[in-house]
């Protein structure tokens, strides 16, 4: 069976994202996580953090890893994370249980003092760039833009506020993992939920 880019079905019948199809764990977070919204700061702080350590791995990469960084960051708290300092970074970075990337590494810890310098919370910044709803829900994977100018206007407002690691494409797939936009094919069973 070629691979069109449409939701298919799962082992149980219900149609899904194509995506969700490779791995258990990748199915899982599909249908209980992403797009679920978020408006917690903490919650927002590990999306945006998870993202960022996603770029140029594959998404099953970061879910495996995920319950060592959450653990490393002390739940992301952003409080907690802020007051890293080298010695921290260079423990993280000898840690093989993590994504060994002191850039990414480095971001998570400049994003939570910004974070915590934030007057309206984190969440609020990003759902003041969520986009008007699209007339209609894609169909195929190809229909699903890599970012917005929502979610570049994103970009840049974090970076404003002294964020790291957070350009247009960061930010809009922290806007489909907080549910901030729904990109939920068409013929999803989660689709709209």
């Amino acid at each position: 069976m070629t691979d069109d880019g449409t939701a298919r079905p799962g082992p149980d019948g219900l149609r899904r994202c194509h995506w969700a199809l490779a791995t258990s764990d990748e199915l899982h977070y599909h249908d209980t996580e992403w797009g679920v919204p978020i408006r917690a700061d903490q919650a927002m702080f590990e999306r945006i953090a998870l993202e960022g350590f996603q770029a140029g791995l594959s998404w099953l990469t970061v879910l495996r890893k995920r319950p060592a960084l959450r653990e490393v960051f002390h739940g992301f708290d952003p409080a907690l994370v802020a007051r890293f300092g080298a010695d921290d970074i260079e423990r993280l970075l000898g840690d093989a249980r993590l994504i060994r990337s002191r850039p990414k590494i480095e971001a998570v810890v400049t994003n939570a003092r910004a974070m915590v310098e934030l007057p309206d919370g984190l969440a609020r910044v990003v759902w003041d760039h969520a986009p008007e709803p699209r007339p209609s829900r894609p169909r195929t994977v190809t229909e699903v833009p890599a970012w917005t100018p929502e979610s570049a206007a994103l970009a840049t407002a974090l970076k404003r506020h002294g964020f790291r690691f957070v350009g247009p494409t960061t930010a809009y797939a922290t806007m489909q993992a907080a549910g901030v936009v729904d990109d939920h094919l068409a013929d999803c069973f989660r689709a709209g939920t």
